[in-house]
């Protein structure tokens, strides 16, 4: 590949035509010029291990990736991005606003299987990421274009990441940064990834009203602020496709999960896969937590998202059993307690309700099947005092957003004592208040809602299954 060191520089053209809102695999326009274009000729990277690279635009942190240059690595020119499981690319830098359409290639690594990627942008410097448009399959070895909208009144950095537990390696290269028409020329930006602050109790969010799509697992907040920052290890965004986690390494435990369940969550097609196993997708300098971190602690491996919440595919059931999704639970909590009020939440989806759900723990040291613990696998993994969950019960429908502010919704919020003595097996003895909640655990729940919502929502306390 021949490029003029103009082309390879991360340059931006302003336009004010309104970018396309789907995912396609459609060619480039010629009526649109490259802003930013990667191709990785200029890396080095030769190891997985996770650390930043120089590349043409700019620096790029490498996760579970390297530049590869083998003849199995498909590429166009001498070297492609190659990510194993778990793996990302980060921009640690910022493309300028006017971006209107994202490119990226991408292929099967040499005879392995198809890999599953997604397009994730930042529009706050790297704090918090959404996805862009579907989750893509690469197959075979030819490298074949994905098509993505920008968002042309900001600026933004993108994060590729391969999901999936599989083995399988995916090759990716030419990620190009477009815009329409003509116009001034920008030089890419050398700003630093700004230092994220340590979260504090009640963090002041900017809403998130209209920025997600309904069903989301993240449209009623990000109740800790958690950022996608390597270095933040007690408050660490993780993102499934089937859920979304706050997670504390220190702590080996999430400090919050946020899912939605509607009826196709619940088609039953899969069934339950009990592949326990360590996250892959979680920085490789975090403490992996694996089953084995349980065993003889005489506490279950205690599901946030719970598998029934996800039987649709045998992807989405797997992915509950990453131990990232799992807190040390008092057996009689999580068989009984917990397991009703699980079943009660899908049997109101079966009948017409959609539920966004937000479960979550605090405190330290419960009551096993062996007695009392403060943390297990060597203090590895906290058990925690009391385990929370907060329910938005909504008729079948679209903008959930909106009609949640308009009183459409039902609350349920629940806080349970981690106590295999004293547990009680009904969940409605524990009802309670979101602000009762929110005040023991520091977090700010449904912080995507208009704060008069909010205000109206989390102080009332539900009445059990009356309805």
């Amino acid at each position: 590949m021949q490029f003029s060191a103009a082309l390879l520089a991360a340059t931006l053209l302003f336009a004010c035509s309104a970018p396309s809102t789907e995912t396609t695999t459609a060619a480039a326009s010629p009526t649109q010029a490259a802003a930013l274009f990667e191709t990785f000729e200029a890396g080095t990277k030769g190891a997985y291990a996770t650390a930043p690279e120089t590349l043409a635009t700019g620096k790029w942190l490498f996760t579970e990736a390297l530049i590869g240059s083998a003849a199995e690595d498909h590429k166009d020119g001498e070297h492609a991005a190659r990510l194993r499981s778990g793996g990302r690319l980060t921009m640690q830098f910022d493309a300028p606003a006017g971006v209107r359409r994202i490119s990226i290639q991408a292929a099967a690594y040499g005879n392995d299987g198809p890999s599953t990627w997604e397009l994730w942008v930042s529009r706050d410097h790297g704090r918090t990421w959404q996805r862009n448009g579907q989750p893509q399959t690469a197959s075979g070895p030819t490298l074949r274009p994905a098509v993505f909208a920008g968002t042309a009144n900001e600026a933004i950095r993108l994060e590729i990441r391969k999901i999936g537990t599989d083995k399988n390696r995916l090759n990716l290269d030419d990620i190009r940064l477009e815009t329409t028409g003509g116009g001034v020329v920008v030089s890419p930006p050398t700003r630093p990834t700004p230092t994220v602050p340590t979260p504090t109790p009640k963090p002041q969010l900017p809403p998130t009203t209209g920025t997600r799509p309904d069903n989301d697992n993240l449209l009623l907040g990000n109740p800790s602020g958690a950022t996608s920052d390597l270095t933040n290890t007690t408050n660490y965004l993780l993102i499934h496709p089937q859920y979304a986690t706050g997670y504390n390494a220190q702590r080996g435990i999430p400090v919050w999960t946020s899912w939605h369940v509607g009826r196709t969550d619940l088609t039953k097609a899969a069934p339950r896969q009990d592949d326990f196993r360590a996250d892959p997708a979680l920085p490789r300098q975090f403490y992996s937590v694996s089953p084995q971190s349980y065993s003889g602690s005489g506490f279950d491996k205690g599901h946030n998202c719970p598998s029934g919440d996800r039987t649709a595919s045998l992807d989405d059931n797997s992915a509950t059993f990453l131990m990232s999704n799992m807190v040390p639970q008092a057996p009689q909590n999580n068989q009984q307690t917990w397991g009703n009020l699980e079943e009660y939440t899908r049997a109101q989806v079966v009948k017409g309700q959609e539920a966004y759900v937000l479960m979550g723990s605090y405190g330290r040291g419960g009551v096993g099947k062996n007695g009392p613990a403060s943390t297990i696998d060597q203090g590895r993994v906290t058990v925690p005092a009391r385990i929370w969950k907060v329910i938005v019960f909504l008729p079948e429908g679209s903008n959930d957003l909106q009609r949640i502010a308009a009183g459409q919704a039902r609350i349920v919020a629940i806080d349970t004592p981690n106590d295999n003595t004293t547990i009680n097996p009904d969940w409605q003895q524990y009802l309670t208040s979101v602000d009762k909640i929110e005040a023991a655990s520091g977090l700010d729940i449904l912080s995507a809602l208009p704060l008069t919502t909010q205000t109206q929502l989390q102080k009332v306390v539900d009445g059990g299954r009356v309805r």
